[in-house]
């Protein structure tokens, strides 16, 4: 496929990046938030010399807490709205929120305690707040999303907070009739969730602009399918296919495959209308993200189309996707943007050829690299420039644990090819290999940096409990690791332009 186009991309200059999610930063009130602990570590990194702040999807989470299922692509998590930040503003006193119960673990998110509790305390706000010219001025500018999700998410409360597909017919099926009766119904309730988006965006952008102001990029995380139980399913059961969900086929790892449930793309219907879903999609959440990874990007050329009520993803098959049309009016409507292509997975050629022609840096991790039977893509000498190389992801082991729990072949060719002899030099000779590449850019998670082994993954695919809790602790943050970071960025030419 020859490129008829040359993307503006990241990859102008030699970047490093380190991934820590909102949900991760330590505070008193049972999760991490936009208050004072986001400045914090943004100044943590600035210390450290690095560019990109790579955080996971910021949406409200449902069932399972994982931000990859969220009740909305527009909407954001009111679990990271700042109590402080209220209690500046008039809302909140400080008893209102102090000394609850958030959960009894510092190191854990407790989710189900999170909820409860930080509802109580957000009700109380809302109870003090009044709509002023601000307020107005965003419910006008997000009307064509908030109104219906605020709706939804009411809907949700009042019929017990099951799924929309569990809801009455009638409303489900959107009789405009009946969805009147519930706003009217439902009216305190429904202004509560505006309430709760104006106050999330209102401290986000507050924060983002103060990480732009140090140098510091933003990367986003845009998962490519929605919830089943989201919002743009409920408002457009027409661009989705029932009868198919997402997933992958069997490999290695799992004799059937995975069945992922999403609701896939009725990719015909999109088209015909020019894609204006993906690329209104993609335009609002680039004003939250400087740079926006999407997930499963190969999903774009063709995805795994797994029916619907099937036990497992084995009888699935292969089906093309619109691929390299959907980016060339993407360019067209939206011009130069900066993404990263979350590009692992099974790959073809001609998902290469798709990436090739959007001219987005694909990505490499490190922990699939090191198997000696073959010469991987991954192995750092094959690396080129246009590339992301993570040490691993939100959804992988630690190095640390990698190093304690891979196969024992791959581990010993590691040691060997990256020349390590002392244990206590495994993990950051590992990140080394990463910031040494000519790839553009290097990625790890704050717990590589950290050093952490099982006690600090963020996720185990396949598995619903006790995952997205991990948070850091404060004092895990020292001067000393920072300036540990920022020679390794200036030793091997990543470091931020403004030091």
């Amino acid at each position: 496929m020859e490129k008829n186009y040359d993307y503006k991309n990241i990859n102008t200059d030699r970047k490093c990046g380190i991934i820590m999610h909102i949900s991760s930063l330590w505070s008193d009130y049972g999760i991490g938030s936009l208050g004072k602990e986001a400045y914090e570590f943004a100044d943590f990194l600035s210390k450290t010399g690095t560019q990109l702040w790579q955080i996971l999807p910021i949406g409200p989470t449902g069932y399972g807490d994982s931000p990859y299922q969220s009740f909305s692509s527009f909407a954001g998590n009111p679990y990271f709205i700042d109590f402080i930040t209220l209690e500046k503003e008039g809302l909140l006193k400080r008893e209102d929120f102090d000394n609850l119960d958030y959960g009894n673990d510092q190191n854990r998110v407790d989710y189900g305690k999170v909820y409860n509790t930080r509802n109580i305390v957000l009700k109380k706000a809302f109870a003090n707040f009044k709509a002023n010219n601000e307020y107005n001025k965003f419910i006008l500018e997000n009307s064509d999303w908030i109104e219906d999700y605020s709706l939804f998410m009411a809907l949700k409360e009042n019929f017990g907070n099951v799924s929309y597909l569990d809801f009455p017919t009638e409303v489900r099926n959107r009789d405009e009739e009946v969805l009147n009766r519930y706003r009217e119904e439902l009216k305190e309730k429904i202004d509560y969730h505006k309430f709760l988006q104006f106050e999330f965006f209102k401290q986000y952008l507050a924060w983002k602009d103060y990480v732009n102001s140090l140098g510091i990029k933003v990367v986003g995380d845009m998962p490519i399918y929605v919830s089943p139980d989201s919002l743009e399913v409920w408002k457009n059961p027409e661009l989705f296919l029932d009868d198919i969900v997402g997933g992958c086929p069997p490999d290695g790892f799992s004799a059937g495959g995975q069945k992922w449930g999403n609701p896939v793309y009725d990719w015909e219907k999109h088209e015909k209308q020019n894609f204006e879903w993906w690329i209104n999609r993609i335009k609002k959440t680039l004003k939250y993200v400087d740079v926006l990874r999407i997930d499963h990007f190969r999903g774009f050329e063709s995805y795994w189309a797994v029916p619907r009520y099937d036990e497992d993803a084995r009888n699935g098959k292969w089906v093309l996707a619109p691929g390299a049309k959907l980016f060339d009016k993407v360019k067209e409507v939206l011009g130069d943007i900066e993404i990263v292509a979350e590009d692992l997975g099974y790959t073809t050629k001609e998902v290469v050829e798709f990436r090739e022609h959007t001219g987005f840096p694909g990505m490499k991790m490190l922990q699939f690299a090191f198997n000696p039977d073959y010469e991987s893509d991954f192995i750092p000498h094959q690396i080129e420039r246009n590339w992301a190389v993570y040490t691993g992801t939100h959804d992988s082991d630690t190095v640390k644990s990698w190093f304690e729990k891979a196969n024992k072949k791959e581990v010993e060719f590691a040691k060997k090819y990256l020349n390590l002899t002392d244990p206590k030099d495994y993990v950051k000779g590992f990140i080394r290999a990463a910031w040494s590449s000519v790839a553009n850019i290097a990625v790890a998670q704050i717990q590589d940096f950290l050093e952490l082994g099982d006690d600090g993954r963020m996720n185990i695919p396949a598995t619903s409990n006790g995952n997205w809790s991990w948070r850091v602790n404060k004092e895990m943050l020292t001067d000393t690791l920072a300036n540990e970071i920022y020679d390794m960025n200036k030793t091997y030419f990543r470091l931020n332009k403004k030091d």
